[in-house]
């Protein structure tokens, strides 16, 4: 940002900033909410996945058989499930 001091901890009076300024923090609020939603995805997914399949207590610092197969079709699921929804969302985007 151009006219942005940087490391600078004085407020900023935003009517000050440039187009350009205010296109690249409009830009990075955009990135900084889409990473927030991946990592609550990710977040969403471990907890849901771990609740369902690790049922025994984790002593030797690995799953065992069944528990690493229904954690792997978990994930698969859980993508799946993901993957429709988008390209439903998708379709109805370009239709509508």
């Amino acid at each position: 940002m151009d006219s942005l001091v940087s490391g600078s901890s004085l407020p900023v009076d935003p009517s000050k900033l440039s187009d350009n300024d205010k296109k690249e923090i409009q830009q990075f609020v955009v990135n900084e909410t889409q990473k927030a939603r991946i990592q609550q995805s990710i977040h969403s997914l471990t907890d849901m996945c771990f609740r369902k399949c690790i049922t025994s207590r984790i002593s030797s610092g690995s799953l065992d058989r069944n528990e690493e197969s229904c954690t792997q079709n978990c994930v698969d699921r859980y993508m799946d499930a993901n993957h429709t929804i988008l390209k439903k969302l998708e379709e109805m985007r370009t239709l509508g």
